[in-house]
């Protein structure tokens, strides 16, 4: 093992082999040693891999409630002071695009969390399949506000979330309001877009909503999210490309008929 490896080590000599690669991890995603490795381990621990105590179910869904909050209001004031003369929508707006579902499975991923998630693989359902290593990395944020305080809280979402993973201009200027676009392309189409709910799957904690799109009172699209926002969103992401993809078609296939009437 490498000396820095080895000094690494040696800060956690008396935890157990399992408990040590945990520290480890957490040293290396934080940039400080955990204080309170329970509360990481909690964090980790999946809702189809909590046991039920006394005291009720020992799973991650309160520190994801509570890392939710303190992940939010971190962005909130971040966005907030980086962006002195936009108005409350933007604000709103990019925060989602940094904190949403999707971002938070990808950022987990990225930094590491989403290997150290224990679950059990029987009783995990689809629905907790694609939200687990985002309510795993607020819950991770939760722990390490309890283990570190507020303010090392917010230097680690800062500087090492999303200053190292996020390109801030590149959120602003994409363009992710999908909705509104399809909305506009049916108005100069002169058509009828109607979005409607046709499901709705999972718990409350998890409820994942399966949203259609009616052009003219036809099924032409449908798309899922967890909440009645994001499915629209998917929806109307998708059906914009299939628009775009037959257009593009068409547009290839006019050339080919000039190309060949010369």
């Amino acid at each position: 093992m490498p000396s820095v490896l080895k000094k690494i080590a040696s800060l956690f000599r008396f935890y157990n082999e399992k408990d040590k690669r945990l520290a480890i991890a957490i040293l290396q995603i934080t940039g400080r040693r955990p204080l309170n490795l329970k509360l990481y381990k909690l964090a980790i621990r999946h809702a189809s891999a909590a046991e039920v105590s006394g005291s009720g179910k020992n799973g991650n869904e309160r520190l994801e409630y509570l890392g939710d909050a303190i992940l939010g209001a971190i962005v909130a004031e971040y966005l907030f002071k980086k962006f002195p003369y936009k108005d409350e929508g933007f604000l709103t707006e990019i925060r989602s695009r940094i904190v949403n579902r999707e971002s938070l499975n990808d950022l987990a991923r990225k930094i590491g969390i989403g290997e150290l998630i224990e679950f059990d693989a029987k009783r995990r359902v689809h629905y907790s399949h694609k939200s687990m290593y985002g309510d795993a990395m607020e819950a991770f944020v939760g722990a390490y506000y309890l283990d570190r305080g507020f303010y090392e809280c917010k230097s680690f979402v800062l500087n090492r979330l999303i200053a190292n993973h996020f390109d801030l201009e590149q959120i602003v200027q994409s363009e992710l309001n999908h909705k509104s676009r399809l909305i506009e392309w049916a108005q100069r189409e002169n058509k009828q877009v109607r979005f409607e709910v046709i499901a709705e799957q999972g718990s409350n904690h998890h409820k994942e909503f399966i949203i259609q799109i009616l052009i003219d009172g036809e099924p032409a699209m449908t798309g899922n999210g967890f909440s009645k926002k994001k499915a629209e969103q998917a929806a109307a992401a998708k059906l914009l490309e299939q628009i775009r993809t037959a257009a593009a078609a068409a547009a290839q296939q006019q050339n080919n008929n000039l190309a060949e009437n010369k």
